[in-house]
């Protein structure tokens, strides 16, 4: 017994990284006065290319917190990222009026992200990316509308696999777009 609790500790305590989002205080009101209870929304990630959130309800907020942790690690999806720092293609996510553009950006741009967004792409392990959030500024709703994007995100491999060719018949040529703009610079400097 005591060696599976050992087991189940070891897997789950050093792999994911969370973040809280918003809390949320609310009240009822009954006979003898107001009874409070807390929300909390919680994002979890390993910081390589996973990440899940969750929500959570109960009357005092340590316990709330760590419902929606578990809930967020139930709810997790794995997304292809691009050298391991930005996105593969700039996406948008829809959720009720929450609208989200995210973009994929060279390296050492940093996370240019607002509030909850930039908590999903901490915990999911991305350097570089520009997000804005477009419509509805309510935190449920631009995470439900940023994973949304997220999922659709499709790595080079994948597009590959799906249309049952080779990665390096997708993927642009640069060596031949650059040959003639050398060749063409060239004669140009010569004249002169």
């Amino acid at each position: 017994m005591a060696r599976e609790d050992k087991r189940r500790n070891r897997d789950e305590a050093p792999e994911f990284a969370d973040r809280l989002v918003a809390i949320n205080r609310v009240s009822k009101t009954v006979k003898g006065g107001k009874r409070f209870g807390f929300a909390a929304l919680v994002v979890v990630g390993d910081q390589r290319g996973r990440v899940g959130f969750g929500k959570g309800k109960a009357k005092e907020v340590p316990e709330a917190i760590r419902k929606a942790t578990e809930q967020a690690k139930r709810n997790m999806i794995r997304v292809p990222l691009k050298e391991g720092r930005t996105l593969h293609h700039d996406i948008e996510g829809h959720h009720g009026a929450g609208k989200v553009l995210m973009r994929t950006a060279p390296a050492g741009t940093g996370i240019i992200a607002g509030g909850p967004m930039r908590a999903v792409f901490e915990m999911l392990g991305v350097q570089d990316v520009v997000a804005k959030s477009l419509g509805s500024q309510n935190p449920y709703n631009m995470i439900r509308a940023t994973f949304d994007g997220l999922r659709k995100q499709s790595s080079p491999r994948r597009v590959a696999q799906r249309r049952g060719k080779k990665v390096s018949e997708i993927l642009p040529k640069n060596d031949n777009a650059a040959a003639p703009a050398k060749a063409e610079a060239a004669p140009e400097s010569a004249e002169a």
